[in-house]
């Protein structure tokens, strides 16, 4: 199976190359990886691994004539299409920029693998990362995959759904993947600030109201792998099991876990948490859902394996984190 991953520069990107090889390695599967991004050549975390050694492609996907061509001369079964702007804040000043990545991009990939799905007897298939943003964030209960009730409250959100309609409007064979609170290897995330941040402050102040589950690049990344080798295709959420959280919850436990690591800095006798709402922590500059709680009923349903404990992600995130 040939498989085209944009967005390698990017932890999830990087993350399914890496999956898809290794399986291929312990001959659990057969797959050829290219990935492309931005830059002239891979600029991704030079840690070694496979994705810094596969095949690599320069590719703006905003440039629909350049997607067109080398997705057709690549001829993948799989797009997985990590490529996103995701600077959530920084999205509401710079709409149109980012419409052209994550709305136009995505179009772009489209109408490629449209036509290469056209072409071949084999077809194309396509998975595309979407995020809860995409929904209001009001109420309890937990959003369903298949929930059409769509109202985005930021530029970003509105342009991942931008992008999922463009995937779902025009093709028959693709996985749409919601994620929530992602957090990386390499990278900025909520773990590397709360770190950070804990090391130079004794009391902290974090966000209480705003509920969902974090979700490991790397834990998803096997998802992923086990998708493209089926067709059940459609709309999924996919984070990390667990139960539902707040951001509150989520750093209390960074810090038990980091203090249990060796790190004393961290304990309850050196770092104070405390809970405070949204109001008043102080409003950012894109607003927040509250209800970030994604129904992931689906994912079993149809017989894909759900992701490990969140608590357990972050116990092995941590164990290879150097702070």
């Amino acid at each position: 199976m040939k498989v085209f991953v944009t967005g390698v520069a990017g932890q999830l990107g990087h993350d399914v190359i890496n999956e898809l090889t290794e399986r291929t390695s312990n001959q659990a599967g057969n797959y050829t990886c290219t990935g492309s991004d931005l830059a002239p050549e891979y600029s991704g975390a030079q840690d070694g691994t496979a994705v810094t050694k596969a095949p690599y492609v320069s590719l703006d996907i905003t440039d629909e004539a350049a997607v067109e061509r080398v997705l057709l001369q690549e001829s993948p079964d799989v797009v997985v299409h990590c490529a996103a702007w995701t600077a959530v804040d920084l999205a509401e000043d710079m709409e149109e920029k980012v419409r052209q990545v994550n709305t136009v991009g995505t179009e772009n990939i489209v109408k490629a693998v449209k036509k290469l799905d056209a072409s071949r007897p084999e077809g194309c298939k396509m998975v595309y990362l979407s995020t809860d943003y995409v929904f209001d964030g009001q109420g309890t209960t937990p959003w369903e995959a298949d929930c059409k009730d769509y109202a985005p409250l930021n530029i970003y959100g509105k342009t991942k759904l931008e992008g999922e309609l463009a995937v779902s409007g025009q093709l028959e064979k693709y996985f749409i993947v919601r994620i929530a609170r992602v957090f990386v290897q390499n990278g900025k995330n909520f773990i590397k600030t709360m770190l950070n941040v804990g090391k130079t402050h004794d009391k902290l102040t974090v966000v209480n109201d705003q509920i969902g589950t974090p979700t490991y690049t790397y834990d998803l990344a096997k998802l992923l792998a086990d998708m493209i080798e089926t067709d059940k295709y459609g709309y999924y959420h996919a984070t990390n099991e667990g139960g539902y959280i707040s951001w509150y919850d989520f750093a209390v436990e960074i810090f038990r876990q980091a203090a249990e690591l060796g790190h004393p800095e961290y304990d309850a006798e050196h770092l104070t948490v405390l809970p405070v709402t949204t109001e008043e922590y102080g409003v950012s500059k894109a607003s927040r859902p509250f209800n970030s709680r994604l129904d992931k009923s689906k994912l079993v349903q149809n017989g894909f394996t759900p992701l490990p404990d969140w608590k357990d992600a972050l116990h092995r995130y941590l164990t290879e984190l150097e702070f």
